[in-house]
């Protein structure tokens, strides 16, 4: 088993900057690919950012050029910076991960406001 405990999320104003941190816990070893999702009110959850365990990056295009995911594969951390903060950021994120035997687990989520 996997625990996943988001921190970092709060308010900020439009162009504003937070960071988004992600510990794992319990059976880290079999992890690979680490995510950060997000679902606003009234709308699915959509796939942010993802890391694989070599580095390798991908972003959703309304987030590209402003959101930074990284990772620590010693700690087993994920975090997400996130600039140039827009008002349709506002959201629950979640962090996602998934291990070599394709598991999914999720962190509980933790709300991002930006006001404009």
């Amino acid at each position: 088993q996997v625990q996943l405990v988001e921190s970092g999320g709060g308010s900020a104003r439009a162009g504003g900057s937070l960071r988004l941190s992600c510990a794992a816990s319990g059976s880290i070893f079999s992890l690979s690919t680490m995510s950060w999702y997000r679902q606003a009110p009234g709308k699915q959850r959509e796939l942010v950012a993802v890391i694989t365990t070599s580095g390798t990056t991908d972003y959703v295009d309304s987030v590209k050029g402003r959101f930074t995911i990284s990772r620590d594969n010693a700690k087993l951390t994920v975090s997400l910076q996130m600039n140039s903060l827009k008002p349709e950021d506002t959201a629950v994120y979640y962090c996602h991960a998934q291990n070599i035997w394709a598991a999914e687990y999720w962190g509980q989520g933790i709300q991002v406001t930006v006001s404009s």
